[in-house]
């Protein structure tokens, strides 16, 4: 027997053995399929008006100008047959193709631009994508809101129907299948049929190796400790790593979509161990991870057993009779209806407030906004009612749809046509350690603030009684950041200039919503605009600003210390009158709730 063939048989081999895998593999997708619990059909995409009100609009457009469409259509036909003959051509002769530069990366592999083949499948979907762009910007007599949704939506399909998305027509996934015998479509199916069973039968990619972090351990290391707990939420202090420390003490609400720890992942990125390096004492929220049994948790309990607790253990905690503090994202949200309560009620208990990535003024909601209209809230509520929270899974999965070809398409294309292991990316690992909503609360925040704008229009009810932006009249300080998908800038800079402060100090960071926040100044990857208060067009605020090179990190700092008086000795968790309940990064951020 020759050596080709004993490579013949140990191929054959290995083909037999993945083909058997297979089969296994397949048995087990269909029990993970099966195990899916069902759910409201209006949290899977939007409503059929949308696509009737683009398509009225559409053939309005046509009755209107025929023309123009016509001028269109010939165009794109006279583009494909070029991209046609072309194919032609270079299967006759042999000879590639004329390569066009892409700066689309799903198109890096030399065979889309040798290949005859694969050459005019990528022309021709590109083609595809200029033709329906086309007819989306010629579209008139539609509402902007509807524009905005008829466009996001249609790139989601354009993006979703790209070649590169199927196993035939991705030169990658076959060129792996060919040089492992198999075995990497094994362990795609390997991996998808892992993430179909750890969702209960939904799908959804996992974007980090699971195994490569411990929160605690090697993520969230920052020491200090548990000093109050309640049902809500954990209190930390962080021990002090300098002798003296500012007179007001700091607190920050993270966002409760998420866990706070991604502001401490690893110490050379991590901005609570910076803010403690600084020499501010520092409490830091952890909220619980809510199951069923919060059904009926609202915005007003978030801010009284919240908000307003956290910051009247941290007063207890110093012995101080003012703090400051730091909302980010939906926090920053709640934080400033709280401030706005305060000042209402007379109590100057916060001296002066930051807030991250904040939206308080929803009139454009960017582009998060395709999903606040009522076929997806209505949707939302029908569902919370039933499981008595707004599932992580839902929000994690909207938020993807934002980026989906980073955090949907190219993730899958890797995992379940490559066969690869999730990488070992910390801020992806937190990305999909989500949290859920209580129910109520979930649906006051999307409907009072998302959809009525009420914080704005001062329509929204705290306690009872209506608060506005203009009730926030302390000093404040809001970074925003430039490319953010879920609180974009423009909305966040409009919230800021109504608030009734006469001492505002509005940061835009380069980058978003978390590596704009998240920019350690030893990085120096990502500059900021400065230029004061927030004041006129948010475009005319950005012509006048000054770039600054590297983190605003400094320049933050600088304004609060300013407000943070003098300095005293370093306060150690547990030497007030609140004890140590457990280290930090306590027990609520690792919980898991009950389904």
């Amino acid at each position: 027997m020759t050596t080709d063939d004993i490579d013949a048989h140990a191929k054959l081999a290995r083909l037999t053995e993945n083909l058997s895998k297979v089969e296994h593999l397949s048995a087990r997708l269909m029990q993970a399929m099966a195990a899916r619990q069902p759910h409201d059909q209006a949290l899977d995409g939007p409503g059929n008006e949308v696509y009737m009100k683009a398509a009225t609009a559409y053939l309005a457009g046509m009755m209107q100008n025929p023309a123009k469409v016509m001028e269109q259509q010939v165009a794109y036909w006279g583009k494909t047959m070029q991209a046609y003959v072309a194919a032609q051509q270079a299967l006759v002769t042999g000879a590639a193709p004329p390569a066009e530069p892409t700066k689309d990366r799903r198109f890096s592999n030399p065979l889309w631009d040798t290949n005859p083949a694969f050459h005019y499948l990528k022309q021709q979907y590109l083609l595809n994508v200029e033709s329906v762009q086309n007819a989306l910007a010629d579209m008139e007599g539609i509402d902007p809101d509807d524009r905005k949704r008829v466009e996001f939506f249609t790139r989601q399909i354009v993006d979703m129907f790209a070649p590169t998305n199927f196993l035939g027509t991705n030169p990658d996934a076959l060129e792996k299948a060919l040089a492992t015998d198999g075995q990497s479509l094994v362990q795609g199916l390997e991996n998808l049929v892992r993430d179909m069973e750890a969702n209960a039968g939904n799908l959804s990619v996992t974007l980090s190796d699971r195994e490569a972090f411990t929160v605690g351990g090697n993520i969230a290391t920052t020491p200090g400790a548990v000093v109050f707990r309640n049902h809500l939420f954990e209190l930390i202090q962080y021990t002090p790593m300098t002798e003296t420390v500012h007179k007001t003490p700091l607190l920050i609400f993270p966002p409760w979509i998420n866990k706070f720890y991604v502001m401490d992942m690893k110490p050379a990125n991590s901005l609570i161990r910076w803010i403690v390096e600084q020499g501010f004492t520092l409490f830091v929220v952890s909220w619980v991870n809510p199951d069923a049994s919060y059904a009926d948790i609202t915005m007003d309990d978030y801010i009284r057993d919240g908000f307003l607790t956290a910051m009247a253990e941290t007063r207890r905690a110093t012995g101080e009779a003012q703090i400051n503090c730091i909302g980010y994202c939906i926090a920053g949200t709640t934080l400033g209806l709280t401030l706005a309560h305060l000042e209402k009620a007379g109590d100057h208990s916060v001296n002066a407030a930051t807030f991250f990535t904040t939206l308080t003024d929803f009139s454009d909601s960017g582009e998060v906004g395709v999903f606040l209209a009522n076929d997806f809230v209505d949707g939302i509520e029908r569902q919370a009612k039933v499981d008595g929270m707004l599932s992580k899974a839902y929000m994690s999965r909207t938020f993807s749809f934002l980026r989906s070809n980073d955090l949907i398409y190219q993730p899958a294309i890797k995992s379940y046509m490559l066969g690869e292991a999730p990488p070992a990316f910390d801020l992806l690992y937190w990305n999909g350690d989500g949290t859920n909503l209580p129910a109520k609360m979930a649906i006051e925040y999307l409907r009072g603030l998302c959809q009525d704008d009420g914080f704005a229009k001062g329509t929204f009810n705290v306690f009872g009684r209506p608060v506005k932006l203009s009730d926030v009249k302390l000093p404040l300080c809001a970074i925003a950041c430039e490319t953010d998908h879920i609180a974009q800038w423009k909305g966040s800079f409009n919230g800021i200039k109504q608030m009734g402060s006469k001492d505002k100090t509005f940061i835009l960071s380069q980058s978003g919503h978390i590596a704009g926040i998240i920019n350690p100044p030893a990085k120096g990857k990502y500059g900021h605009y400065s230029n004061g208060t927030p004041e006129g067009a948010p475009e005319d605020w950005l012509k006048g600003a000054t770039f600054n090179a590297g983190s605003w990190w400094p320049r933050w700092r600088d304004w609060l210390a300013a407000k943070s008086g003098q300095q005293v000795p370093a306060r150690e968790p547990g030497n007030g009158p609140l004890p140590v309940l457990c280290a930090a990064p306590g027990t609520y951020v690792t919980a898991i709730p009950k389904a």
